[in-house]
């Protein structure tokens, strides 16, 4: 066959100047699944969509393959969607489960499922959808080269490394094994396999562990990232060392003793440890006592058959993961600094190291919370060391990059002693992609956004597919139809409207502004209608300053570091000189002027610089009209609610009021002043709270969100402790206290000098409770404005209130959205409708304007009848990528762009009405 028939070329050439079809390659089978699914939306939202269709491809549980409908993209966690809800079993405690606790035979019913989110494909139907497949799957099935394997076999390019280099990355036994005899410096360690670990084999193990490891060191499991079933061991003791060792295979022992000393929530509380596939066995398992064995597929199950057991036995139970592990490993400890570092692959083909990045931790390991929560770890870029150790470091990476064929790019992770050794642990050829991840991290600091980088990534692999493949001309094809899609865009003048996105300020809060301002900033950035143009806030209560910054500064891990970075900005001589060695790639893929230093400016420069504001500050200065009013003065369009209503909003005991006083349900509540909490005061304090709200009660910031320091009271101690951390007059947080409230050491807390206590809002004889999070937009129209409420979204906490993971982190927690009111579709609507209309009452008696969300609890009673206890209103809602307010947007047919892309059309639109008021006044 000629190349001029060839069937492939001619579809090219027949589409030449149509966008690449990009199929993104996320979900799967593994622990990791959730970081996948994140990673996957991050790269469906920040691929250039002048370049490329986005494919959202969704690997299932069981492997099976699906076109995904988009709206379940934007889902918390794949649990939202996946099993659908109607699928569900009953579960009289709301445990959260995967789809293996309701697809036990066969894999009909899961076919049956997926046709409820998309459409099932075959794999061999996967190249009438896509050009290119993105794999952003971590684990089996994603990081062990049998996907690449398919796609091989497929003929279509992929992302990253090739199948054996893969395979390889994805083993931590056989990598040691390898890098040893490569003459890597790798820490002792000794491997134990899953066929080993009787009794006897263990103590012998543990005999010899303090001579041939020592203690402390690291117990993990071989084919896990993400630090998943990994332990670092301090303690020398056998009870201690069997515990971890269980722990890395995906096993736990429970004794009759220690489930009879738990009361009901506390068992409650163990089983739902044990369903999360990252930190306990996951389902299903096999539950072994004596010589009986039996497979559990549902939490409920589970606790069933632990009552009964203990209520006659008192012998141990043993429980084994289905997706348990058939290796681990044991190494020593190392101490040193620890860090990351990206390898990427140039034109050429040779490996480029960025700058590698230090991780601060305040614990052993850097675990899942740590690793994809902002605000609990910093990372330094680069390494604070001095140059010749982090060149080391570098040069030992891509010396790894190249020794293990990798290809395009990879994550390579180590240590570094005090005394100058490089030790490199964890090689992955697959990175995480969430907005904060070392991926971009990293590829921020000689000048790519996300956005640009993910090109970048395409393009390269693209060509290495096609030097793997020989040569074969689709592959050929594919390449030039990008270099000419490239060409063009370079070339191609902007009428962008430029947007100033605020984000960080000086609240609790100042974390999670980081990750919704990024997200507005990468979606914007995305766009062929707006250029972002990222300007961070910094100060204090008293002053405050505006910076426009650079993406390596947007991209620090936390609010902290970026303003760390602001006011003492420089670039490091290293970090020089890897820009100096990556000047073709960022000549070829990133925006002019993107490292530029940060620039103090005032509202008037800024109403000179940019077309628009995107607010992403949470708290205070941003939610309390501040901000608001100095974009009015310089007449700037802005998103959100006027000063007026945000200086209510803030206020949540004034609001409460307002609503109160116009006949709408709220808590009752009553403000806590730190004066009158003096020592001798506190128990007549604590008592009168006692009597008017009852017992117990929720203590809670004034004018904070995101869950900051929101805890339910049992006692007075509890209230003591409350009273000690929010009334401190230092920043340190006394340690008794954060104990006795299960506060972490990294939780934010804030100061005040007073704050709200709450009543318990309960059942109340309702035949259904729900606590409920719903949000909406509001529209011009030639009347005046009009208020489009959604579906609200049912949110299911795993403790008395609603935490900063489960609102904010990939795979935590989980939001229902509909809410499920009723089990009938009609009489759900019929309450979901009398929900809404409550809803709107607020909105227009607040004088709500662009967007907001309120949160609130809904009582449904036998006879059909609800009523709806409102709790907050936010006028400037979290808008990160796991928000529920996107579910909810989606349902009426916007995604999350349209969304912003619609509140700032509203802010356009009413500026345009005021000035032509005023024009007219004139």
């Amino acid at each position: 066959m000629s190349i001029a028939s060839n069937p492939y070329i001619c579809i090219f050439r027949k589409e030449r100047g149509m966008k690449l079809r990009v199929g993104i390659i996320f979900g799967g089978f593994s622990r990791e699944r959730e970081v996948s699914f994140a990673g996957g939306r991050t790269v469906y939202d920040n691929l250039d969509k002048s370049l490329f269709e986005a494919v959202p491809i969704f690997v299932d549980s069981f492997g099976n393959f699906t076109l995904l409908d988009w709206k379940y993209i934007y889902k918390g966690s794949i649990r939202d969607f996946y099993p659908p809800v109607e699928y569900l079993p009953s579960s009289p405690n709301n445990f959260q489960v995967y789809a293996e606790s309701v697809v036990s035979k066969g894999n009909d019913v899961a076919v049956e499922m997926l046709s409820k989110i998309g459409t099932h494909i075959k794999f061999n139907e996967l190249k009438k959808h896509i050009d290119f497949a993105f794999l952003c799957l971590h684990g089996a099935g994603g990081e062990d080269g049998s996907i690449q394997g398919l796609l091989e076999y497929l003929k279509i390019p992929y992302s990253g490394s090739g199948i054996l280099s893969s395979a390889l990355g994805m083993d931590k036994a056989l990598q040691r094994q390898w890098m040893k005899s490569y003459g890597y410096t790798t820490p002792e360690y000794i491997t134990l396999k899953r066929n080993d670990i009787s009794d006897s084999n263990l103590k012998k193990i543990h005999s010899q562990l303090k001579n041939k490891i020592g203690i402390p060191c690291v117990i993990k499991p071989s084919h896990q990232g993400s630090s998943i079933g990994a332990t670092v061991l301090i303690k020398s003791d056998y009870a201690s060392f069997e515990k971890a060792v269980l722990r890395s295979f995906f096993m736990q022992k429970i004794t009759s003793a220690e489930w009879k000393s738990y009361h009901k929530e506390q068992q409650i509380s163990f089983i739902r440890e044990m369903s999360d596939i990252r930190e306990g066995i996951g389902f299903p398992l096999t539950l072994k006592h004596k010589k009986d064995s039996v497979v559990v597929f549902h939490p409920e199950e589970l606790l069933d058959n632990l009552l009964s057991i203990f209520s006659k036995s008192k012998e141990d139970i043993l429980l084994e993961a289905f997706d348990g592990e058939s290796e681990i490993l044991i190494e020593k400890f190392l101490d040193g600094k620890e860090f990351s570092c990206i390898v990427i692959q140039d034109e050429n083909g040779s490996p480029i190291a960025l700058p590698p990045t230090e991780i601060r931790k305040g614990q052993n390991i850097f675990d899942y919370r740590s690793k994809y929560l902002p605000g609990l770890s910093r990372k330094i870029t680069p390494i604070d060391l001095p140059e010749k150790q982090i060149k080391a470091i570098s040069e030992n990476c891509c010396k790894l990059f190249s020794d293990m064929h990798f290809n395009v790019y990879a994550r390579i992770d180590g240590f570094i002693s005090p005394k100058g050794k490089v030790f490199l642990n964890d090689p992955n050829t697959t990175s995480g992609m969430l907005p904060s991840s070392f991926f971009f991290h990293q590829a921020a600091e000689i000048g790519l956004n996300p956005s640009r980088f993910l090109t970048f990534i395409i393009r390269t692999s693209i060509q290495q597919r096609l030097i793997s493949s020989m040569h074969y001309p689709p592959f050929a094809d594919l390449l030039k139809q990008m270099d000419e899609h490239l060409d063009k865009q370079k070339n191609a003048s902007s009428s962008k409207k430029k947007i100033a996105v605020i984000l960080g300020g000086y609240s609790s809060e100042r974390h999670i502004s980081v990750e919704s301002g990024r997200n507005i900033y990468e979606k914007l950035a995305s766009s062929t209608k707006y250029e972002p143009i990222p300007v961070f806030l910094a100060g204090n209560a008293a002053e405050y300053s505006l910076y426009t910054i650079p993406i390596n500064v947007l991209l620090k891990d936390n609010a902290d570091d970026i303003k760390e970075k602001i006011l003492n900005y420089k670039i490091h001589p290293f970090i020089k000189k890897i820009q100096e060695n990556c000047k073709a790639i960022t000549d070829k893929y990133a925006a002019g002027k993107s490292l530029l230093p940060p620039k103090k400016l005032t509202y008037t420069q800024l109403a000179k610089d940019v077309d628009g504001v995107f607010i992403a500050l949470h708290g205070r200065p941003g939610e309390d009209g501040s901000v608001q009013k100095e974009l009015e003065k310089v007449g700037l369009p802005y998103n959100g609610s006027s000063v007026a209503t945000s200086a209510i909003t803030i206020n949540k005991y004034d609001t409460d009021k307002i609503l109160r006083d116009n006949g709408l349900l709220v808590a009752a509540d009553m403000i806590v002043n730190k004066e009158e909490c003096a020592d001798k005061n506190k128990p007549a304090v604590y008592n009168n709270l006692v009597e008017k709200l009852g017992t117990p009660f929720i203590a809670k910031p004034i004018d904070d969100g995101c869950s900051s320091a929101v805890r339910k009271i049992l006692s007075p101690e509890e209230f003591n402790a409350y009273l000690k951390l929010i009334f401190r007059d230092r920043t340190e947080k006394d340690k008794k206290a954060m104990d006795l409230l299960h506060i972490r050491s990294n939780e934010e807390f804030p100061i005040k000098k007073a704050f709200l206590a709450e009543e318990l809002i309960s059942k109340k004889g309702a035949s259904r409770f729900l606590e409920i999070t719903g949000g909406m937009l509001t529209h011009h129209t030639s009347s005046g404005k009009e208020y489009e409420i959604f579906e609200a979204s049912e949110t299911l906490s795993g403790g008395d209130v609603l935490s900063l993971e489960e609102k904010f982190l990939a795979g935590e927690g989980q939001n229902i959205t509909p809410a499920r009111y009723a089990d009938e579709p009609n009489l759900r609507q019929k309450i979901s409708d009398a929900v809404k209309a409550e809803f709107l009452k607020v909105a227009k008696l607040l004088n709500i304007e662009g967007y907001a969300r309120i949160d609130a609890f809904v009582r449904i009673f036998e006879d059909g009848s609800s009523e709806v206890i409102f709790i907050e209103v936010n006028s400037l809602p979290g808008m990160t990528p796991a928000t529920c307010i996107f579910h909810q947007t989606a349902i009426n047919g916007y995604t999350p762009y349209q969304f912003i892309d619609n509140i700032l059309q509203y802010g356009f639109e009413k500026q345009k009405a005021l000035n032509q008021k005023t024009a007219a006044h004139v």
